[in-house]
């Protein structure tokens, strides 16, 4: 059978036209859908089911490491923003600010903005120096820290080209924020938070990642380190999953967090951020989907196993609505990963076709089967969605209910081995400029097939070339591997020495 006679539920398929697939998924999946305010996207309930549970699995790993849940004004007066000038340079062209108050009806009775505010007030891009000036009142003695909290919130970072979960002007996210009696604590809780997120992207959402720092040009505006998680998506572009900060005192200076020390004098206290965003939703469309839709991984899915009755036959109609809401049960007591496992009993009225693709496009993970022919023999037909779309296996049901959550379980497995894989395979160890520009430089540059992945290159620290490589090739460092074993060598653009690889990628 030729390429082109395959039917995919999803067209252009992946091969074809990666961003026009991955707008197709998110639209068949019904995750999202963008709103009559440009930037911003209405999350539907399966897209918001899918942040939920990332919610409460991440929210439950903050608690265990001591951090605690509060909530911060979304509005910062533009006088707090100004005092850290990196921060504010950073983030000043993606601002929005409000300036007025109230609605007043002009003589058209056209209504325009009423008086002017007497300090314009920021809407959160991220909020470090408001939650700065509260730290600044909490914290007097060094028997105040550590000060361990988290908020989850939306932020605002206008956006010039939006693109559904990945870049909105209205996003959703936690941003973490603490406070240590010395550096030390604060590089430490930076680490911690690091392996945190990548402990959850690894084993929650089936998503390899390198880990490590990023370059000077690409840490956090204001932060003296920024640590990361990097994911390659099937395109073979990098994607940033997450990222952890420390701050140094730099924050600290400019909100006025200080502490008489253990020795009796005031110091400055040492802080760190951190965050995880919605992005995450669409790093999971473009790490695991296929060209019949989303994929999801079993802990993380909203539904984990979806029912659909066969009901063709009236007089069979309610013997089988009664098994599978008995099967339904059954599973319901069972627990996979620490939670009760998510089914669903599809009993709308539609044709069984219809709503059979509808999950699959929807990635549930397994897909139920039961009709007449099925409960004469007391079974079930099950289709898992990391298999071909028409495998289907024929199983007793005590067997099943006994082994869904393993079955689950195996298939969160198949996930994370073949991301894996996938990453491998693309991440090339690169010794010479000639191959690396060859690397990242597409043989069609018309429609460019895809190409490149993740290059271990060796780089002599400098500024300048980051950006020669990224005018020329739209190729960035996306971290320098924390590891302890360093291999020196030669930078490949300049013969200077270089004490590591590091990771070269486009991004998103």
């Amino acid at each position: 059978m030729s390429h082109s006679t395959l039917k995919t539920a999803i067209t252009p398929r992946r091969d074809e036209d990666f961003p026009e697939w991955y707008q197709q998924v998110i639209r068949a999946a019904e995750l999202a859908e963008p709103s009559d305010v440009r930037g911003c996207m209405v999350i539907r309930p399966w897209g918001y089911g899918i942040w939920e549970n990332m919610q409460r699995q991440l929210d439950g790993m903050f608690r265990a490491t001591g951090h605690r849940n509060a909530y911060f004004p979304l509005f910062i007066p533009l006088s707090y923003f100004a005092r850290e000038a990196e921060h504010v340079e950073g983030f000043a062209k993606e601002c929005a600010v409000v300036t007025h108050t109230r609605l007043e009806a002009d003589a058209d009775g056209k209504l325009k903005p009423g008086s002017p505010l007497s300090e314009p007030l920021v809407v959160r891009p991220t909020s470090e120096t408001i939650i700065g000036a509260s730290y600044a009142k909490w914290v007097q003695s060094y028997r105040d820290l550590p000060i361990l909290i988290n908020q989850w919130a939306n932020v605002v970072r206008w956006e010039m080209r939006p693109r559904l979960f990945l870049r909105t002007t209205e996003f959703l996210w936690q941003e973490g924020h603490t406070v240590h009696e010395t550096e030390s604590e604060a590089r430490g809780e930076t680490r911690l938070i690091l392996d945190l997120y990548e402990r959850f992207v690894r084993d929650h959402l089936a998503i390899p990642v390198f880990t490590g720092a990023k370059s000077e040009s690409e840490k956090f505006p204001g932060a003296v380190e920024t640590l990361t998680l990097e994911a390659m998506v099937q395109d073979r572009k990098a994607i940033q999953a997450g990222t952890s900060h420390f701050l140094g005192q730099n924050f600290a200076r400019a909100s006025g967090i200080q502490f008489q020390n253990r020795e009796g004098k005031q110091e400055f206290g040492w802080t760190t951020s951190w965050g995880m965003t919605t992005r995450l939703v669409g790093t999971l469309v473009m790490m695991h989907g296929d060209d019949d839709g989303l994929v999801l991984p079993p802990r993380i899915a909203p539904t984990q196993i979806v029912i659909l009755p066969i009901t063709a036959k009236e007089e069979t109609r309610a013997a089988v609505l009664e098994a599978c809401d008995k099967l339904a049960m059954g599973l319901r007591d069972s627990r996979y990963a620490d939670f009760p496992v998510e089914v669903l009993v599809d009993r709308r009225d539609v044709g069984g076709g219809v709503k059979n693709w509808e999950w699959i496009k929807k990635g549930v993970p397994l897909r139920v089967e039961i009709g007449p022919r099925d409960l004469e023999k007391n079974a079930v037909e099950i289709s898992r969605r990391d298999q071909a779309v028409k495998s289907k296996e024929s199983m007793p049901m005590e067997e099943f209910v006994a082994r869904a959550p393993e079955i689950l379980r195996s298939v969160q497995d198949t996930l994370y081995a073949r991301a894996k894989k996938f990453r491998d395979e693309n991440t090339r160890v690169i010794d010479s400029k000639e191959d690396f520009y060859g690397f990242f430089t597409s043989k069609n540059p018309e429609k460019p097939e895809l190409h490149g992945g993740f290059a271990l290159a060796h780089w002599n620290g400098s500024r300048e070339i980051e950006e020669r490589i990224k005018n020329d090739l739209k190729v960035t460092i996306r971290v320098i591997p924390l590891d302890d074993s360093p291999e020196p060598g030669k930078c490949i653009f300049t013969g200077e020495p270089s004490q590591r690889r590091v990771v070269w990628a486009k991004s998103y």
